[in-house]
């Protein structure tokens, strides 16, 4: 998110959500580049955010991959459109979701994330990702409180339905539905 739509306006207002957002999954043979989010919505997420007055998807893309880790995008492919039912903070009212553009990206440079965005950066094998988004299932069945997902959280609840329509993760369609209902 550029800083002028992430910070309040001068009468203390959050902007206002488009409900249009980018993904970035920036893979190594590590695995995918995931962090815990610094702001709400919780949870472990790629580098994502609002498209805003950055141009389009692309722009956003490079835009807030900068702005989170660092890291220069050399090369974008979109691989995923999707309208997802997620929270947002900018949203208090009205409808509750963005529409997705979901790219695989190469990047260089040194990883530097921004405090006020990442914490945790990491490389996550398949593995870990499935680790996360059963956390994540069973937080939204009422296996894990509130105080253990705030202590560890598992994937950002809207990032386990595109995750799993990308293959990446496969999770149960009763799971999806569950997370899906996370508000």
């Amino acid at each position: 998110m550029n800083t002028a739509a992430r910070t309040k306006s001068a009468d203390g207002a959050v902007p206002h959500c488009d409900h249009t957002s980018v993904g970035v999954l920036i893979h190594s043979g590590q695995g995918l580049l995931m962090f815990e989010r610094a702001t709400p919505p919780r949870g472990i997420a790629p580098v994502a955010g609002h498209i805003d007055e950055h141009g389009g998807p692309e722009q956003a893309a490079v835009a807030e991959t900068r702005e989170e880790v660092g890291l220069d995008i050399t090369r974008l492919q979109l691989v995923h459109t999707q309208w997802r039912p997620n929270p947002c903070r900018r949203t208090p009212t009205g409808p509750v979701g963005h529409h997705w553009s979901v790219f695989h990206a190469e990047a260089s440079g040194t990883l530097q994330p921004s405090p006020r965005e990442a914490r945790s950066p990491r490389w996550m094998t398949s593995e870990a990702l499935h680790q996360a988004a059963r956390r994540t299932a069973a937080y939204a069945g009422g296996e894990l409180r509130q105080e253990g997902w705030e202590q560890m959280p598992g994937l950002e609840p809207v990032w386990c339905g595109i995750l799993n329509a990308l293959g990446l993760i496969t999770l149960a369609q009763a799971d999806l539905a569950r997370i899906e209902a996370v508000r």
